[in-house]
């Protein structure tokens, strides 16, 4: 008999701390909302590349291209400004990933590569170009928010990055490198014969640009959502000059969330 007493005392402090966890939780939400609030988790997947706008004279063509995996995960909240709760501003932290690797036909492009002898060689190259872009960022985006109905939402407004970690490299093929400008001597490269360069100590940690997208609340909690994100500075520093134009980060991002 003291057995059962003692199993049912468990149970019954076990449930009554559940639902009192229950209740903190609610009370919470609750406040929040009471008080304008709204918390999201989003995840999503970035489709895009790093290029340079327009597209310079020494790109002669855009041979191919390839999205990579590139995932994000973010937490954000919103503060509702207004009795209707139409507009509304939102803070938040995210893990963004960006990469993208292309081919491309060039002419007297700025290069420096990797010699047979371990230097490197700095010159004009044209020919073909197989281009890797790789970057880990921490991101915080500052967003004006409007709702459209019940259902829809906009949103617009700058973000701000730090570059974790990042990689720009690649490899030169079928052509010639002329060093150290277009007057001077070539240097062939066909058939298997190609050249590594790789660019990545020279990104900039820091990165910002504007944000501007979307989302559907499909259920009272899920929703479905779009972003643009455009980069306003150049991922190189500003003493690198082996590529004489500026590269920005231009990714749509595709994904969904949940609201608390």
């Amino acid at each position: 008999m003291k057995k059962y007493i003692l199993t049912l005392a468990v149970a019954l402090a076990f449930g009554t701390g559940i639902a009192q966890a229950q209740w903190s939780e609610h009370k919470g939400l609750l406040w929040s909302s009471l008080h304008g609030l709204e918390y999201e988790f989003k995840a999503g997947v970035n489709f895009g590349g790093t290029s340079p706008l327009p597209l310079p004279h020494e790109i002669r063509s855009i041979d191919s291209y390839r999205p990579g995996l590139a995932i994000t995960i973010e937490g954000n909240a919103t503060k509702w400004i207004d009795e209707a709760k139409k507009w509304g501003v939102s803070v938040g932290l995210r893990l963004d990933s960006k990469s993208m690797t292309t081919q491309a036909t060039v002419k007297n492009y700025g290069m420096e590569i990797f010699s047979e002898t371990g230097g490197k060689i700095q010159g004009l190259w044209t020919g073909g170009v197989e281009t890797k872009v790789r970057m880990s960022l921490l991101t915080i985006p500052i967003l004006a928010n409007y709702k459209i109905g019940e259902r829809w939402k906009l949103v617009f407004g700058p973000y701000l990055s730090y570059m974790m970690s990042g990689d720009f490299d690649g490899n030169v093929y079928e052509g010639h490198l002329r060093t150290p400008d277009a007057t001077g001597s070539r240097v062939n490269f066909t058939g298997d014969n190609v050249a590594t360069y790789d660019f990545s100590e020279d990104l900039r940690r820091f990165q910002w640009g504007l944000q501007l997208g979307g989302s559907w609340r499909a259920y009272k909690h899920l929703t479905v959502h779009a972003d643009l994100t455009w980069g306003l500075n150049d991922i190189f520093q500003k003493d690198f000059e082996t590529i004489t134009f500026a590269m920005y980060p231009i990714y749509l991002n595709l994904g969904f969330g949940y609201v608390f």
